[in-house]
């Protein structure tokens, strides 16, 4: 059976964050070191990010709200709002972009209505709040009250994987199931000053987003690109429990992002690859460059140049990964799903092609995708354009 995520859609908040703006922010407040103001700007100016977006209008310097919480423009400083205080915000505001970015995906897959969803899971890290943003779908885009609903909390940046598993498993277990997955983070809530260079570090790359998927074993009209999910798996590195983690603290939630993350992902990402790569034999003889598409998740840039040099990929197969990065951040478990859009998008060179993702999170976890991209409409014709062209095509 085919399973095909057969529409993929984002959704940003409208305020912008110039990324040089908000690092002369932080490295002028006043609790801040020497050496503070030296790490915020090398991990500001070493981000490789132009610009993200935040829900929260007032951390601009343009911001005319009266009684600001996060940011005081007029004194230029950083406010530490209470845990509940960032809850009951994102409670309201990531509402909002799951329903935009549930509703554009089912808007813009052809054969399906909000009738013919079965299953809702939805993914976030950044919150909580109880009836969640599951049931606000539901109630939002006139779901049947009786959809099974699911939501995965608190598992980091690479969730967005295990969703798109259960969906996929949903899918084998019942052909006619259609799932609505939908991922968003609040990440620039949780932002506080800190010498900690974890936070800082986590300041300089964490942004606001939201993305959404229609997976389903239908065959569905259209024409438009899809990607077949054809295999999935999941690995813990030996090491790294400490490097990476995410915890609630009394003024937000609190980021533990160690330097060390990008040596321990250089020295296990072969091995994190292999029970993946194993599962299509044609694979076997490739280069891992002679895989046409690289989705990873933009952790970082120093993530990205690991992944890179490890792989011997091209500059052109890191292009969706580092435009996401450099264009909105590091939007947690949604940011990989704004990478595999990039890759939907692009022309197609030829017949099917490739994809090789990848994402990781607290643990040190790393979850891992072998995926489809075929012209043309619904899984039947997915099926048969696997059947036609086994084996990938390099792109570069």
């Amino acid at each position: 059976m085919t399973v095909t995520l057969r529409s993929l859609e984002t959704a940003v908040p409208s305020t912008v964050l110039v990324q040089d703006q908000v690092r002369d922010v932080f490295a002028a407040q006043p609790g801040l070191t020497r050496l503070g103001t030296r790490l915020v700007n090398t991990c500001f100016n070493g981000a490789d990010i132009d610009t993200r977006r935040t829900a929260l209008e007032e951390l601009t310097l343009a911001s005319t709200v009266e009684n600001p919480q996060f940011f005081d423009p007029q004194t230029g400083l950083l406010l530490m709002p209470s845990t509940k205080t960032r809850n009951d915000i994102f409670a309201a505001e990531a509402t909002k972009l799951f329903i935009e970015a549930g509703r554009k995906a089912v808007d813009n897959c052809p054969g399906i209505g909000p009738e013919d969803i079965t299953h809702v899971i939805t993914v976030s890290c950044t919150g909580f709040f109880n009836p969640g943003p599951d049931y606000k779908l539901v109630r939002a885009l006139g779901l049947n009250p009786s959809v099974q609903r699911y939501h995965l909390g608190f598992m980091g940046c690479y969730a967005a994987f295990p969703a798109m598993r259960a969906a996929k498993s949903f899918c084998d277990a019942d052909p006619d199931a259609v799932v609505l997955v939908v991922s968003a983070e609040l990440c620039s809530l949780h932002v506080r000053s800190s010498n900690d260079p974890d936070i800082i570090m986590g300041s300089s790359l964490f942004a606001d987003g939201a993305a959404a998927a229609v997976i389903t074993a239908r065959d569905l009209p259209g024409d438009s690109p899809a990607i077949v999910l054809d295999h999935f798996e999941t690995t813990l590195t030996p090491v790294g429990e400490e490097s990476m983690a995410w915890n609630i603290g009394d003024h937000g939630f609190e980021m533990v992002l160690g330097t060390y993350v990008p040596h321990i992902i250089d020295d296990h990402i072969v091995g994190a690859l292999e029970p993946l790569l194993a599962k299509d034999p044609s694979l076997a003889p490739l280069a891992y460059n002679e895989i046409g598409h690289w989705a990873i998740h933009p952790g970082g840039r120093s993530i990205l140049d690991k992944v890179e040099a490890k792989l011997e990929l091209s500059e052109e197969q890191l292009v969706p990964a580092r435009e996401t990065l450099r264009n909105f951040g590091n939007m947690s478990s949604a940011t990989v799903m704004f990478v595999l859009k990039h890759i939907l998008d692009q022309p197609f060179t030829g017949g099917n092609e490739r994809i090789c993702s990848m994402a990781f999170g607290p643990g040190l976890t790393v979850e891992t995708g072998l995926f489809t991209r075929v012209p043309g409409s619904g899984a039947a014709a997915a099926a048969d354009a696997l059947a036609a062209e086994p084996v990938p095509a390099a792109v570069g």
